[in-house]
């Protein structure tokens, strides 16, 4: 299992229908979604969405998962269909892209009910202009940069509920939980990477019963 830093239990999380979530895993790889502890899987990629992904997304998933309906690549009226999907489908959230209009944002909360993630890579975005048009939650993807972003917005905007990207280190989720942000997203190893490591744990073991036989 793909257990994520427990310093992320220190954030106070965002409470939707109920639940308190307070670690998101970023991933769209579905083995890695049935193997984690994370409390929702927050699924964006950089392709133009598709409605049998969700759906593979919302099926693997046992606990919440808020989808990436575009806003990027994908722009205007296909971004609210495909949120109507998400929804429909079961998502618990939908997430848009930092290029996304306002006025898209407002067609998608006119439709949709389920909470509406808008992420945030600048702190020279208006913030306010994307609450007004609609967004429930920020998510803030700054790079380097995220605390210094969410702390920015936390001074202006102080109850308004905040995802951001905190690393791999317990010192930069700690740094960003501390600038304010509510929730945490953390990227796992990839599959890959995961394989290389047992493989090469596997040779050690023919390795060492090799040299024990001509012993």
């Amino acid at each position: 299992m793909i257990e994520l830093p427990d310093v992320i239990r220190n954030a106070s999380g965002i409470r939707i229908f109920g639940k308190r979530l307070k670690s998101f895993v970023f991933t769209t790889d579905v083995a890695v979604i049935r193997n984690t502890n994370a409390d929702a899987v927050i699924a964006v990629y950089p392709f133009t969405p598709q409605p049998v992904i969700t759906a593979a997304l919302v099926l693997a998933a046992d606990v919440p998962v808020f989808c990436g309906v575009g806003g990027g690549l994908t722009m205007g009226k296909r971004v609210v269909n495909l949120a109507l999907d998400a929804e429909f489908k079961g998502a618990m959230g939908i997430v848009v892209n930092s290029p996304t209009s306002n006025e898209v944002i407002r067609l998608v909360r006119e439709t949709i009910d389920i909470p509406i993630v808008v992420t945030v890579v600048s702190e020279y975005e208006d913030i306010q202009a994307r609450i007004d048009a609609g967004a429930t939650i920020l998510n803030v993807s700054g790079a380097k940069k995220t605390p210094y972003i969410v702390k920015s917005i936390r001074e202006n905007f102080p109850d308004f509920p905040i995802i951001a990207t905190g690393g791999n280190t317990d010192e930069s989720i700690k740094e960003t939980i501390e600038a304010g942000a509510n929730a945490i997203t953390y990227t796992p190893p990839t599959t890959g990477k995961i394989f290389t490591s047992l493989m090469g744990k596997y040779r050690d073991i023919y390795k060492e019963e090799s040299q024990e036989r001509e012993e």
